[in-house]
């Protein structure tokens, strides 16, 4: 009696757990175009009306590695990313793999940069080496932006914005010598106005951006979504992404 009660026992857990592995994973992200955005420019999305560089590349990921799915894009930041940190079988993009997160996600990328940069306009003969080179040039900047609190914690003055489209403005009209934005946002951004050609003097504070997984999410996968990762980036695939937007 005992026996049979065991083997019944165990063939209900194998089962749970075969269910278990074949739930979508779930997968949330954020507006941050752009890598990841609503089609409708709203605070929240599902599936196919997610678009961007990076929902692009995760899709083309999970399909490759025959693995299932859901993607949401829902506000705050903070709460989806405590969601993937805490729940089982969850993921988040994009985000910067940091020594401080190391160890509370597992990693699949690197699916693009995150670079703070300078931009001038295509003609001009601006040069620098290192930020502080910048004292002297009016900068245009993101007003609450972190990368204009960095520049004022450098001691650079930025002249701030409320929209960081106006700066690619106000740079090929002459108003400010260097735009400090970020990279591929800035790039992006300026070609929604149809502004293109913009030229990088300073690259710094750069950082990768990945798929944080939850710790419980399986080595096997991992690996399984980092090798389709890989097979896209040697096909091009990734960069012709990238071209897409940008």
């Amino acid at each position: 009696m005992f026996t049979r009660l065991l083997v019944v026992l165990v063939s209900l857990f194998s089962l749970a757990a075969t269910v278990r592995a074949a739930d979508p994973m779930v997968l949330l992200t954020e507006n941050f175009p752009p890598y990841n955005m609503a089609s409708d420019g709203k605070n929240f999305a599902r599936e196919d009306k997610i678009q961007g560089i990076a929902a692009d590349l995760v899709r083309e990921m999970f399909k490759r590695a025959a693995i299932p799915y859901s993607m949401t894009l829902r506000f705050p930041w903070e709460r989806v990313y405590q969601q993937a940190l805490n729940s089982p079988n969850h993921g988040v993009f994009v985000m910067a793999r940091q020594p401080d997160r190391e160890k509370l996600f597992k990693w699949v990328g690197p699916l693009g940069p995150d670079d703070w940069i300078l931009l001038a306009r295509p003609d001009s003969p601006i040069t620098l080496e290192h930020l502080g080179d910048a004292r002297g040039y009016r900068i245009g900047a993101y007003k609450g932006d972190a990368i204009a609190q960095h520049l004022s914690s450098k001691g650079l003055k930025p002249i701030t914005v409320l929209r960081d489209p106006d700066n690619a403005r106000k740079l090929l009209e002459g108003q400010i010598d260097l735009w400090a934005t970020g990279d591929p946002a800035g790039r992006y951004l300026a070609r929604q106005i149809g502004i293109t050609q913009l030229k990088t003097v300073l690259r710094f504070n750069g950082a990768q951006l990945y798929l944080a997984l939850n710790r419980q999410v399986p080595d096997a996968v991992v690996e399984k979504l980092q090798h389709s990762l890989d097979q896209l980036r040697d096909e091009g695939f990734v960069d012709a992404t990238f071209a897409r937007y940008l």
